[in-house]
């Protein structure tokens, strides 16, 4: 008699899948709701430097991405890429552990944050759903977390089920993105009033305050960007991999600076900056909303704002998909709770890992926005991106490794990533390096304990 097969997860993702998910991922809420915050940063439209740094970066960390990815296609992306490279040293048991004790807190503050970008715009659609709330005891931000928990159970209900039909979501999804950012775009360029490009001044005057306004303005653009490896979680699930992983996370990149320059243009040569950043104004609370009453009036504004929400949950469930196949990968590997390692018997999608990180997101849904933001960017940058780079360079400097991609101009574009981001270390805010340090030093104290309960001879792998 022959045994059942085991659930296992499928090839079924085309180079069109992987660049809708991760466009829909880094499109998502950021753009609609950041663009006050990164204008704050430095009070003025001179933080376009910020974007244009982000973008350096991102392009570059993007070339280590596409070749991790393609030569390591697995669950998992930098988790899967960190055991892999320094599997059989401490290294190869400790770097793993402490990226999924730290994402575990920084993949669900990012995914937190969308959720709470499209709870406000659901309530700005709906001013007696936000009366009903306050009225029943709830505060502060604990008013956007109850929607926006809702939402994460929504998203995490269209998750259950097999990997070829959330593809096809996903590019159906990335079309009403799509939708919003064009109709944006091409309503801005068509209205552009370059007088309102203005500058305050000594805006350009390279001083301390300068300095550490470009590191914040890079720092939320990063996050806007965030998302450009989504497909690097899902590598096994994708179909050749050698060549979709590379071609999709470059062209998302490319195509998504695009979108976010123009946008940017597009939203303050409409709108006045100066009444973007003043925090009482609605142009701060929902910019594309000012933008479209001011060219379309109120009706086709709310119309849009149903749109922006789309957009939202769109790159939310691209999010959550590729972030769950991260704890799915550790736990199967023995890097986490076996118990996460669990697969549906039917459709083969990891529940317990969606549950998990589920109910992490909408915990953290009831926290501070502008908290929730800059701790998922600072958080991340020392095992995920630092990390990572370091990784690639010892497997190169092996050479035993088949790479069916390799970065141009290597190690040039490597090195810039990795300035880039100690830079965003050095320029972040005390109390977010306090943060960090709290997350990765509870993590090493986790991860002695663990060792003495698992021995280096019980240890998988």
């Amino acid at each position: 008699m022959q045994s059942a097969p085991q659930p296992h997860l499928d090839r079924g993702l085309t180079l069109v899948h992987a660049t809708s998910l991760n466009i829909a991922n880094m499109l998502g809420a950021g753009p609609f709701f950041t663009i006050p915050v990164i204008l704050a940063t430095m009070g003025g439209p001179q933080c376009m430097i910020g974007w244009l740094l982000a973008m350096l970066i991102v392009m570059c960390d993007g070339l280590v991405w596409a070749e991790l990815g393609a030569a390591l296609p697995g669950s998992g992306g930098t988790y899967h890429y960190l055991r892999e490279i320094f599997r059989g040293s401490a290294w190869g048991r400790l770097l793993p552990f402490l990226f999924i004790w730290q994402f575990l807190i920084s993949g669900t503050l990012e995914m937190a944050s969308g959720y709470i970008a499209a709870s406000k715009f659901t309530l700005s659609l709906w001013p007696y759903g936000e009366e009903m709330l306050r009225s029943r005891g709830f505060t502060g931000d604990a008013v956007w977390g109850v929607p926006a928990a809702v939402m994460v159970g929504a998203i995490f209900l269209l998750l259950c089920q097999r990997i070829q039909s959330l593809g096809k979501l996903a590019a159906v999804l990335i079309v009403g993105v799509l939708a919003a950012v064009g109709t944006i775009i091409v309503l801005g360029l068509r209205h552009f009033d370059a007088s309102l490009i203005t500058f305050p001044p000594n805006a350009f005057d390279v001083d301390r305050k300068f300095l550490v306004g470009i590191g914040a303005a890079t720092s939320v653009a990063v996050y806007d960007y965030l998302g450009y490896y989504n497909i690097c979680h899902l590598g096994e699930e994708v179909r050749t991999p050698g060549k979709t992983i590379p071609r999709s996370v470059l062209i998302s990149i490319v195509v998504v600076a695009g979108i976010y320059m123009l946008m940017n243009l597009s939203f303050i040569g409409v709108v006045p900056w100066q009444e973007i950043v003043r925090e009482d104004s609605a142009a701060h609370q929902n910019l594309s909303g000012a933008f479209m009453t001011r060219l379309c009036g109120e009706r086709v504004a709310t119309i849009f704002t149903g749109l922006i929400i789309w957009t939202c949950l769109a790159g939310l469930l691209a999010m959550m998909l590729g972030y769950s196949r991260i704890l799915y990968a550790a736990a199967k590997e023995g890097d986490f709770f076996s118990f996460f390692a669990a697969l549906h018997p039917t459709r083969h999608y990891p529940w317990a890992a969606l549950a998990l990180l589920s109910a992490l997101t909408a915990l953290f849904c009831f926290f501070q926005l502008s908290v929730v933001i800059e701790g998922a960017v600072v958080i991340r940058i020392l095992v995920q991106f630092i990390g990572q780079i370091v990784a690639l360079h010892v497997l190169r400097r092996r050479g035993s490794q088949v790479l069916p991609f390799r970065m141009w101009l290597y190690p040039v574009p490597s090195l810039i990533a990795l300035i880039g981001w100690v830079a965003l270390l050095l320029t972040a805010e005390g109390n977010l390096l306090v943060l960090m340090a709290i997350v990765y030093g509870s993590g090493l104290v986790a991860f002695r304990l663990r060792e003495k309960l698992m021995p280096l001879g019980q240890y998988p792998g």
